[in-house]
This record gives C-alpha cells, sequence and structure tokens, in this order.
C-alpha cells in the first residue's frame, strides 16, 4: 500500500482519509490540517519524512506562476526544505494540466463554458493554468488578485496585465508570511466580511467563479443568481454553503472520495508515486497520459 498524506495550514476541521485502489495500487490518502500553526507543519513534516510514499503541502504554495516566471514563496520552500526523503509536491504540476483539461472538457462536452462567459477568477497567480485556459477559450475574464488579496478594487482583464503587475509586486509579496497572502487555519472557516460588503457585486455580475476554493467561499455573497463555480476542495458542507448562495452549477477538477474532494497537492503526490518518477522530471504530459488511464474527469454537479 502506498501512503499519501497532505499536510496543510489550513484547518484541521477538514481532516480525511480514504483508501482507494487506483491501477491495480492501493493508497491511503490523508490530509492533515494544523489549523495555521506553521511549527506544527514543520513537525508533521518531519514526523513523516521517509515514512510515506509522497507528501503534499496544502494551504500553501512553493511557487506563484505569471507566464513563463515563476516565483519561489518563502514561507512555501521553507516548509519543503524540512523534508530530505520523501518527494514533496504542492499541487502546481496538476493547477498546470488536469485544470486545463478540466476547462478544455467544459467547452467540448458541455454548455456551462462558453466563449464570452463573463469569468471572476478569484486569484489568477495561483492557478495561471486555468486562468490561461479560460482565456484561451475567449472567456471575458476579470482576474481578482487585487480585488481580494490586496483589497484594491482594480480589475485585471488580461493575462499581460496581470504578468507586469506580478513582475512589479510579486518579487517582494513572496517573502511575506504567507498567512498575509492566504487564508490559513479559522481564516477558512469565516469569511470576510468586509470586503463580501464591498467587492460582492464582482460575483454577482460574473457567470462563472473559478478559483481556490477557500478564496472563493471567503468573498462569496448571498443572493447570486445561478452560476457556474469551477474550483478544487469540497466537502459536504462547503457544497451546501455554495447552493444557500445561489450558485446552480459546482464543477470540482479533482475526484471525490467519500463524499469530499481532495486537493490537487494530495492528487499529484498520488500520481507521482504511479509515476514512479522524480517530481522535477516529470512533465505535464506525464500527467495527461496517467490522468487518461484513469479516466479522471472534471465532477459536474447540478445544485
Amino acid at each position: 500500500m502506498k501512503k499519501i498524506v497532505s499536510v496543510s495550514l489550513g484547518s484541521s476541521k477538514r481532516d480525511h482519509k480514504v483508501n482507494v485502489v487506483l491501477l491495480d495500487t492501493e493508497f491511503e490518502i490523508s490530509r492533515l490540517g494544523t489549523d495555521g500553526d506553521f511549527d506544527r507543519a514543520i513537525e508533521l513534516l518531519k514526523e513523516l519524512d521517509g515514512k510515506v510514499d509522497a507528501i503534499g503541502l496544502g494551504g500553501i504554495d512553493l511557487y506563484l506562476y505569471a507566464g513563463q516566471t515563476r516565483y519561489a514563496v518563502q514561507d512555501g520552500l521553507r516548509l519543503a526544505e524540512v523534508v530530505k526523503n520523501t518527494p514533496v509536491v504542492d499541487g502546481s504540476g496538476l493547477k498546470n494540466s488536469l485544470e486545463r483539461e478540466t476547462v478544455r472538457y467544459l467547452t467540448q462536452h458541455s454548455d456551462l463554458l462558453k466563449p464570452g462567459s463573463k469569468v471572476l477568477m478569484v486569484s489568477a497567480l495561483d492557478r495561471f493554468g486555468m486562468a490561461q485556459s479560460l482565456t484561451d477559450s475567449g472567456c471575458d475574464m476579470t482576474f481578482g488578485d487585487l480585488i481580494f488579496s490586496a483589497g484594491i478594487p482594480y480589475p485585471i482583464k488580461t493575462l499581460e496585465e496581470l504578468e507586469e503587475i506580478a513582475r512589479k509586486t510579486l518579487p517582494e509579496m513572496t517573502k511575506m508570511p504567507f498567512h498575509m497572502l492566504y487564508p490559513t487555519g479559522k481564516k477558512q472557516d469565516n469569511q470576510d466580511d468586509k470586503k463580501v460588503e464591498k467587492f460582492g457585486h464582482y460575483y454577482h455580475e460574473a457567470e462563472v467563479i473559478a478559483g481556490d476554493f477557500h478564496l472563493v467561499k471567503r468573498y462569496m455573497p448571498d443572493g447570486l443568481n445561478g452560476q457556474l463555480v469551477i474550483t478544487n476542495t469540497t466537502t459536504a458542507e462547503d457544497v451546501e454553503f455554495i447552493r444557500q448562495k445561489g450558485v446552480a452549477y459546482l464543477v470540482t477538477t479533482t475526484p471525490e472520495y467519500n463524499g469530499r474532494s481532495f486537493g490537487t497537492n494530495v492528487m499529484e503526490g498520488v500520481l507521482l508515486a504511479l509515476l514512479g518518477k522524480k517530481w522535477e522530471d516529470v512533465t505535464s504530459e506525464d500527467y495527461l497520459e496517467l490522468i487518461g488511464r484513469l479516466d479522471m474527469k472534471p465532477i459536474i454537479r447540478k445544485l
């Protein structure tokens, strides 16, 4: 049996463990949240090192991407460097392959995503592959990186402008404590009421809301009118939350096991274990070939 563990800076309320068989290989897949406790995350990583087949870093990125440039997140690297023997992934490989495939699948096999669809992507820099694929599909994009991360009411409309802003801001921002950039711990259980009130109209104006679920949830207002949400990790409680907000369709990019989907970091760990390669040697084509063999398709749910 192969063991894949996600060590997350997120809430421990979302912890989960399942056993599944994929391509005749048995897996034990689990998530361990540390409620935003960075030191506890380091302790867990040290304990797991050499005892499991792959470790996913949840609630944090190793790198943020804009175009061909990647920006190292210092807190993410600090966590990864603790692990000496076990492969460590952050989900970026799947964000650049599986999430692109999700957009392609929706455009070819559903009428939920069409050229001209008004898409609000709450943050594009942590999911640049999805942002690029949505743009290539002809969607009318609004990137909310400045709106929701910095509280600046400036919608970014093109990838070129996003890349230019990234060049000017990310070299310094990635040095900041990660909890200042992304909700960790108990913040994942609560909404930012001030930003919901101030910026909720961007949700109302969109037909599609895309991106990391914790960010989608944190700023989602009441009274939506049948929007589509494209995201990653959701629990049964998450699904009910967005249903009550007025969302009509939910698309999750990763498979669902025992009533919930896991994060891209976990699933990347699973694929890496199946490939038997070093993380730095794996290509998008490797992931896509394996995704095809596993018949991994987005889960489309009408709420």
